[in-house]
């Protein structure tokens, strides 16, 4: 799955590559990721979004309301807004939470913004101006994956109120992908594989009861929760022990569905970028494939073999500290391979009047590195 690098503009910077724009979808959202305290503009799979942020209400002002805002014509509205129910699965998904669009939606020649609403739930960010970034964030291109992000943005949202329909849209995620005999097959073989410790403690409990769990789910659970039947299971909104069991068993599905997409749909969020994630990817194509072959192999390139790394020795490149832009001391820095070994390769960059010297190592075996490189044509920059 496709995990580019996603360009951000944070503050003031973000602000002026919108002015002079006309034509946004503004939305209000409800999230449980930390919201970005500045505004945040960012293109992501090619379009533009506009996070408005929120900052801590000052004395005599009103707090405003997270939202979203991207380009859109006045006339079609409708595909804008497709667009952001699907960035905000993935958004939500990415970082762990859920972001979820209200009731609140509005198309202006400029962007519109919201008030706080104390009935509406949202972190907010700690980490300060800079604090927010979605750097890597999966692109979809699965049309299934994609519905059975969006049920789970929808049981993510719903499980702060409703969690019999929290419970119901966690398990269309699974259900939507699959015919009913392999979802039960499905189910069987990954109650017994899940982590989450309420979940798995939920399962033992319902097993010593002598409960089948996999048609618990589905007759207790799904079933009972969809229909109202005379003569079927239901969750009876007046009985409290109906919603006791569907509250004690929202743990398990909302844990398969979880793993059904980290897992069979292969959708990473950002804890499993930053473990797995090669961040020497962008230099690969800049070396010949002897070089970047034996560095794989643990081995290492003499200084007077600097011609297998190929594009990289001498290259103009410029250093900055992410997302800020690079300082002018920083910028048409020269690099140079200095020398490698068990894989690791040692580069400095050197300033244009031969007055600073940077260093850095980049550790090729187990696809890490302290530093990575994005590159257009002879200039790159590093983003630290």
């Amino acid at each position: 799955m496709k995990t580019p690098y996603v360009q951000h503009l944070l503050g003031a910077a973000a602000l002026g590559r919108i002015n002079g724009r006309r034509g946004w979808l503004s939305v209000g959202v409800v999230s449980s990721i930390p919201w970005p305290q500045d505004d945040v503009w960012i293109e992501y799979d090619g379009q533009e979004y506009f996070l408005q942020g929120v900052k801590p209400e000052q004395k005599g002002e009103v707090r405003s309301a997270p939202g979203i805002s991207t380009p859109a014509e006045q006339g079609d509205v409708d595909e804008a807004m497709s667009r952001l129910y699907r960035f905000t699965s993935v958004l939500g998904f990415y970082k762990r939470g859920y972001v979820d669009i209200t009731s609140q939606t509005w198309w202006g020649t400029s962007i519109v913004r919201y008030r706080a609403s104390p009935n509406l739930y949202t972190e907010i960010g700690e980490g300060g101006a800079h604090g927010f970034n979605c750097n890597h964030m999966p692109v979809i291109e699965d049309d299934q994956v994609r519905k059975a992000l969006a049920f789970l943005r929808e049981g993510r949202r719903l499980s702060r109120v409703h969690e019999g329909y929290s419970f119901l849209s966690f398990f269309k995620v699974i259900e939507s992908q699959m015919p009913s005999e392999q979802r039960v097959e499905w189910v069987e073989k990954n109650l017994d594989r899940l982590t989450d410790e309420r979940a798995v403690e939920r399962i033992k409990a319902l097993r010593a009861q002598g409960i089948d769990v996999n048609n618990h789910l589905f007759d207790s659970g799904r079933c009972a929760v969809a229909h109202a039947s005379i003569d079927k299971v239901i969750v009876d909104p007046d009985i409290p022990a109906d919603r006791q069991r569907i509250a004690a068993d929202l743990c398990i599905i909302e844990a398969l569905a979880n793993r059904y997409i980290k897992v069979d749909a292969g959708v990473p969020d950002e804890m499993d970028v930053y473990k797995k994630r090669d961040r020497l990817a962008p230099w690969y194509p800049l070396m010949t494939p002897e070089g970047l072959s034996t560095l794989k192999s643990g081995g290492h390139i003499e200084v007077q073999d600097v011609a297998q790394l190929g594009l990289l020795e001498g290259a103009t490149v410029s250093v900055n500290l992410w997302p800020h832009p690079p300082a002018e001391q920083f910028r048409e820095m020269t690099l140079h391979f200095i020398g490698s070994s068990e894989g690791v390769m040692r580069f400095i960059t050197l300033s244009s009047r031969g007055t600073i010297v940077l260093s850095f190592a980049m550790d090729v075996p187990p696809l890490r590195c302290f530093k990575w490189v994005e590159r257009e044509d002879r200039a790159a920059a590093f983003r630290l």
